[in-house]
Order: C-alpha cells, then sequence, then structure tokens
C-alpha cells in the first residue's frame, strides 16, 4: 500500500506541478518571444510533458483503484475519495479532449507556419491548463484538508 500511494503522490505531482511551472513560470517567460519562435517552443514542451501526463494519469487510476480496494471498496472509503475519483475523471477528459483538439491544431498550425490557427490553439490549451491546474489543486486540498470528510 506505501509503494501504491507514493507513485500515486508522485503521479500527482508530475502532472499538477508540471501544469504550475508551465503556467506560472513557462508561459510568462515566452509571453515576450516572437509568436513563431512560442508556438514553437510551446508545441515542443508539449510533446515532451504529455506523455508524462498519459503515464501519469494510468498511474494515479491504477494505484487509486488499488488503495480502495485495499482498504475494502467503494463501501469503506471516505466521500474525499468519491470527490478526487470525480475530479480525476473531469481532468481527464480535459486533458484528453486538449491532447486530441487544441494540441493537434497546435501542431498543425507550427508544421504549416500558420501562426494565427496555432496561437488560437494555444490559447484554449492555456484555459483549459488553468482549469485543470485548479482541479488539480482542488484534489490535493481534498486528499490532504479534507481526508477526514
Amino acid at each position: 500500500m506505501s509503494l501504491s500511494l507514493a507513485l500515486h503522490i508522485l503521479s500527482a505531482v508530475v502532472w499538477v506541478g508540471g501544469m504550475f511551472f508551465a503556467y506560472m513560470f513557462l508561459r510568462p517567460v515566452l509571453g515576450g518571444r516572437e509568436p513563431t519562435e512560442r508556438l514553437q517552443i510551446w508545441s515542443s514542451v508539449f510533446a515532451k510533458f504529455f506523455p508524462w501526463v498519459f503515464v501519469s494519469i494510468g498511474v494515479l487510476f491504477i494505484t487509486g483503484f488499488y488503495m480502495i480496494y485495499g482498504m475494502g471498496g467503494f463501501g469503506a472509503v471516505g466521500v474525499y475519495v468519491y470527490v478526487m475519483l470525480g475530479i480525476a475523471i473531469v481532468m481527464t477528459g480535459i486533458f484528453k479532449f486538449v491532447y486530441v483538439a487544441p494540441y493537434a491544431h497546435l501542431k498543425r498550425g507550427v508544421k504549416e507556419e500558420n501562426n494565427k490557427v496555432a496561437a488560437f490553439a494555444l490559447g484554449t490549451i492555456r484555459k483549459l491548463v488553468l482549469t485543470n491546474l485548479i482541479l488539480g489543486v482542488a484534489v490535493i486540498l481534498v486528499a490532504t484538508a479534507l481526508k477526514t470528510w
């Protein structure tokens, strides 16, 4: 159970921490770059980060369900587990949408040197990453401060 919890937390750190870094640090730094360069960098960053998000999501669900069943199943866990699972499902859906639609448009726009398409896609990704970042922080608060709920 300890290994599952450690992997679970590490996966959350990778996903939520990566979004925090991208939104709070990388985004402001790249804001001063030329549009073509900024869009190429973001496309490259996502190409490296998104596979880690897929792995993190898989590990989070596998370890989460393992711990739920290790505690006696869904009937034996607190409300906070249901809240975390619900938010995780929403976050996963948002990420999958980002990957399938706006990220695909960003890559296409960068490849075709169409900054208008790429910039619109990046703006959509930015909003959805902020949404997922807020949800990720909420999950962390639920898992820690509201665990007895």
